[in-house]
């Protein structure tokens, strides 16, 4: 006989971490008693999915998904949570689940502490008692969210620096307050008084360097603090680690809050705020610099500046590296490419780099063609037709899964309304269930050699693709750059090695 599969679904947030009574123990206690109680029980199998310190304001959380898989291919009979807020605080999504995808696939939901069941609702969803619950969640986790920025907002005002990291020149002293760093708040005030007596931050970096100042990336290291690898700045100062500290306003007391915010609730995808929107704490923590210093640092950088200087989109920008010391080349003059990291140490390799953006676009053209011009089959359209052949099958399957699906459905029909008896209804679902589950797992198999062959093509596709375009054109173009070209490695005697992003194609054609 096949077994009644109830899930039991448990979900804890960082916020009900804090609460016994919302614990993981505590639910599936909770759930394991009001499942041995139910008739069903003694043919029943007990399967459980636990997202750990997932919010339930979206059903991004692993186990849930799970669930949700399984409930599609009709393997859960019943569903059991604490409450509605364990299943989820959002209540469109929620009231979607549980009033439309649920009874689609015959599948039961219990929510133990609300009472409720959909099996003694038959088929109705519960009324406005339902839906008010479910606004309070919603309610409830939209609260959590603004008291959570309120506490870290009276954290900020009382001088606590809420950040892992303080910014270079400072370091965490009692109760997290942000204090002055010795060995480091000198080099700050360095940095304005230079920027203050005129010298750009070329000169600044360069100062820096000759003094064997460790930069802000060696400090971290040595401090034990995970950070970029910091081997290949060779302990040289960078012009934009200068231009960053100089622009920073924290340097004259002043901590600045709410540049990003999330873009939905419960979500992680970060957006930039205008700066308008701010929030600026004057006075949170002992400043390096006086608001006079840091205007005239930054007044006198602003001297160095071009106006509105148009930028040469050149072919192969942000895609060209020194090889020497791996940072990106950079257009001098709109003509060669060069290394700006070597104007702080002109000791290194790459103060020696320099090749024209013509030569190197034409370097860069000839090893494309060298490694892309391949021979191709021509079965490539009998290919493309039997792709065609299997999505045609798929269709089919998709047609047979829902005209079974149908067939369950109006059964149950059938035995609401007293036209067939239980034991009847049972062992026909059962036979419906079997061919079910024998197409999905046909369907399964055809569409993993859908993918498997859709790839292939797809592969074939890319180097017909590429091989028209090379035979096309008589240069180097942007299209080309975008599709084929990753890095380009430049080194003193012009040598060139480039990464390709297609590196498959190429493997495979070698």
């Amino acid at each position: 006989m096949k077994k009644y599969m109830i899930a039991l679904y448990i979900r804890l947030s960082l916020e009900d971490a804090k609460t016994d009574s919302m614990s993981i123990s505590s639910q599936r206690s909770i759930l394991r008693e009001y499942a041995s109680e139910l008739p069903e029980y003694t043919n029943a199998e007990l399967m459980e999915f636990v997202d750990n310190g997932y919010s339930g304001a979206n059903f991004e959380r692993p186990a849930v998904q799970e669930l949700l898989d399984l409930v599609r291919a009709n393997r859960i009979d019943c569903i059991m949570v604490k409450d509605f807020s364990r299943f989820g605080r959002n209540s469109l999504e929620t009231g979607y689940f549980i009033e439309r995808v649920f009874p689609l696939f015959h599948t039961r939901f219990i929510s133990v502490n609300d009472d409720f069941d959909t099996q003694k609702l038959k088929g109705d969803t519960g009324g406005m008692e339902v839906a008010f619950k479910y606004l309070i969640s919603e309610y409830y986790s939209r609260d959590m969210s603004v008291k959570t920025k309120t506490a870290k907002y009276l954290k900020f005002q009382r001088g606590e620096c809420q950040s892992k990291i303080c910014p270079y020149g400072y370091r965490k002293g009692e109760n997290g307050r942000m204090v002055p760093d010795p060995e480091t708040s000198e080099v700050v005030q360095k940095i304005f008084e230079y920027a203050v007596n005129g010298m750009n931050a070329a000169d600044i970096a360069r100062e820096l360097s000759r003094q064997q100042i460790p930069t802000p990336g060696e400090h971290k290291a040595r401090k034990g603090i995970k950070t970029h690898d910091v081997s290949r700045t060779h302990g040289m100062w960078c012009n934009s680690t200068v231009l960053r500290i100089l622009a920073d306003e924290r340097y004259m007391g002043t901590y600045v809050i709410g540049k990003r915010e999330v873009t939905e609730i419960g979500g992680h995808k970060m957006r930039s705020k205008a700066e308008s929107d701010w929030i600026k704490i004057p006075d949170h923590h002992i400043p390096l610099v006086n608001e006079e210093i840091f205007s005239k640092a930054n007044a006198s950088i602003q001297r160095f500046k071009i106006p509105n200087r148009k930028k040469h989109n050149y072919l192969l920008r942000g895609k060209v590296i020194c090889g020497c010391c791996k940072h990106a080349l950079h257009l001098a003059n709109g003509t060669s490419y060069r290394c700006r990291f070597s104007s702080t140490i002109p000791s290194l390799d790459c103060y020696n780099i320099h090749i024209r953006e013509k030569e190197l676009n034409q370097l860069v053209y000839e090893l494309l063609c060298k490694q892309f011009q391949v021979a191709f089959g021509v079965d490539s359209l009998a290919d493309l037709r039997k792709v065609d052949t299997v999505a045609l099958r798929q269709a089919d399957f998709d047609r047979q899964i829902f005209e079974l699906q149908e067939e369950k459905r109006k059964l149950y029909e059938s035995l609401v309304s007293g036209g067939i008896p239980l034991p009847k209804y049972k062992e026909q679902k059962e036979q419906i269930s079997e061919r079910l589950l024998e197409v999905q797992n046909t369907k399964a198999v055809v569409m993993a050699r859908l993918e498997a062959e859709q790839e292939e093509r797809h592969h074939q596709r890319q180097q017909m693709d590429i091989s028209r375009m090379l035979t096309e054109s008589d240069g180097l173009t942007s299209e080309l750059v975008d599709l084929l070209i990753d890095k380009i490695y430049v080194y003193p005697d012009k040598r060139v090695d480039v990464e390709f992003k297609i590196r498959d194609s190429l493997a495979a054609h070698k």
